[in-house]
């Protein structure tokens, strides 16, 4: 019998966003656009990666952005888009797709129509994540294992379902690298936000991460992961000491998703305090269905939670 894995420390997230509005090339084979979309949740905005040279594949467009699609579209001038490849149905991600694809022709591929993790429970459960774009149709939707290629350059679909259930990561062997969307990031845990997401599925795509062959990760916002099999392993440690936090919070009393807010994230920015309670939410859904936590009825933002 092998001894049990140590965890793996919380990961070190890099601040540093890179700047938006300027093509940069990142690698060989790959060049890298950040929309002009900075916010809490996107950093300096959504990167947009362009892969190959020539006929190229264009990853993320993000939302419906006139400059940052006129900026695209100058930067490709000469180059023919094979393929829109789109992660998750997120409007800082998926939106700009369709006017791109109108513009070069090119089809959009990758992830299906966006779909709630679970059936939506009453209008105020609709309401929790109102990030869906749900126009989103591609002309091909891709499964796990498919992809699209072009002179040099190869993507391939990894099923990622958590952040949101449709969500996509793409391999790209070429350069043992992983379009990671907003799945991993280096500079954030990224949300997960009942009911277009779930932390179980979530967790899972985290650990069928560990070991792959990727040494980098280019994510939808934010910088490079390196190493990213420790950095998964330490995001998968971080989740772990959250569940933990909440399950010790419950046992000393606290019953709600404000109070459990309040005690796990000391000094966090008033703007940020909903997607903590999300967070807690999606942890506390999954808890419930494994049976650790109960509460009366199906769980919701403002349910009672008390220890399994």
């Amino acid at each position: 019998m092998s001894e049990p894995e140590a965890p793996e420390p919380a990961p070190t997230f890099l601040r540093e966003a890179p700047a938006s509005g300027r093509i940069e090339a990142v690698s060989p084979l790959i060049r890298r656009l950040v929309c002009p979309n900075a916010g809490p949740f996107t950093q300096s905005g959504t990167c947009t990666y362009i892969v190959g040279h020539g006929r190229v594949a264009v990853i993320d467009p993000g939302p419906d952005h006139p400059e940052h699609r006129a900026a695209l579209l100058a930067a490709l001038a000469g180059e023919t888009i094979e393929a829109i490849l789109v992660t998750h149905t997120h409007r800082d991600h998926s939106p700009g797709a369709r006017p791109l694809a109108a513009a070069s022709g090119a089809p959009i591929v990758g992830c299906g129509p966006h779909r709630p993790a679970r059936a939506v429970r009453g209008p105020e459960q609709g309401r929790l994540d109102a990030a869906g774009d749900t126009d989103h149709r591609p002309d091909r939707e891709l499964t796990e294992g498919e992809g699209v290629s072009g002179p040099g350059w190869t993507l391939t679909a990894l099923a990622t379902p958590g952040h949101t259930m449709n969500h996509l990561a793409f391999a790209f062997p070429e350069e043992q690298a992983l379009f990671s969307g907003d799945h991993v990031m280096a500079w954030s845990t990224s949300i997960v936000a009942p009911p277009d997401g779930a932390m179980g599925p979530y967790m899972a795509s985290l650990d069928r991460l560990r070991g792959r062959p990727e040494t980098v990760y280019w994510p939808g916002h934010g910088g490079p992961v390196r190493d990213p099999q420790r950095f998964v392993r330490g995001l998968l440690s971080h989740r772990r000491a959250r569940e933990t936090g909440i399950l010790e919070r419950l046992a000393s009393g606290e019953r709600s998703i404000p109070g459990l807010v309040a005690a796990l994230y000391s000094g966090l920015d008033p703007m940020l305090r909903p997607a903590a309670a999300l967070s807690v939410f999606a942890h506390l859904e999954d808890l419930v269905e494994r049976g650790r936590v109960v509460t009366d009825g199906p769980p919701a933002l403002d349910s009672e939670y008390r220890p399994g």
